[in-house]
């Protein structure tokens, strides 16, 4: 009997071996010499200190800078066992808020974010389903310009170049929309002079 054993163990082993280990570190060493940047989490760095990622939002509130999508991230609540409370841009919890269309609760929430606006662009209102969408549309970016100009006392002209500027368009001409990283967009803000 362990001698029909001892082969299934060693295949068992070897294939262990080769496609838990080898494989994965193969492709990561690969990952790492043909995609530094995005296999090292595709990080920011300004003024030689980390200030980011590009591919995590975050929350920038100070009418000076440019405004990301709401956050629909969430944490446990330690006062509540099996409840969980919003703790918005939290890279840890990245998930939507599992809120169907017809939920009151979500109907609510972008109710409130409205507060009297009219014709905001949908991501101004609404979570991304990760909650951690580093990029606005276009739109959501035209329509927060006129307050940043304000807060930071430039013209308009100028801050909707840097807008224009960081705008991205489709990938390959054809996948995704055109959009804005929000981090880099504000990081190019604070570099003008």
């Amino acid at each position: 009997m362990l001698a029909s054993i001892r082969p299934a163990l060693a295949v068992v082993l070897s294939l262990t071996l080769l496609l838990g280990l080898a494989v994965p570190l193969a492709f990561t060493g690969l990952a790492a010499a043909v995609f530094p940047t995005q296999a090292g989490g595709s990080l920011i760095e300004r003024d030689g200190r980390i200030v980011g990622s590009a591919l995590l939002g975050q929350n920038f509130s100070s009418p000076r800078y440019f405004h990301p999508r709401p956050s629909a991230t969430t944490e446990p609540d330690s006062g509540k066992p099996g409840a969980t409370r919003a703790a918005p841009y939290n890279g840890a919890a990245s998930a939507a808020s599992q809120l169907a269309p017809t939920s009151a609760a979500l109907l609510e929430a972008v109710t409130e974010r409205l507060a009297g606006r009219r014709g905001v662009p949908a991501d101004a209102v609404t979570a991304s389903g990760s909650g951690l969408d580093p990029h606005i549309s276009p739109d959501n970016a035209r329509e927060q310009l006129a307050r940043v100009a304000r807060a930071r006392n430039l013209p308009e002209q100028r801050v909707r170049a840097v807008v224009e500027q960081n705008t991205q368009g489709r990938e390959l001409g054809f996948l995704g929309e055109p959009r804005v990283n929000v981090l880099r967009l504000n990081l190019a803000l604070d570099a003008l002079r």
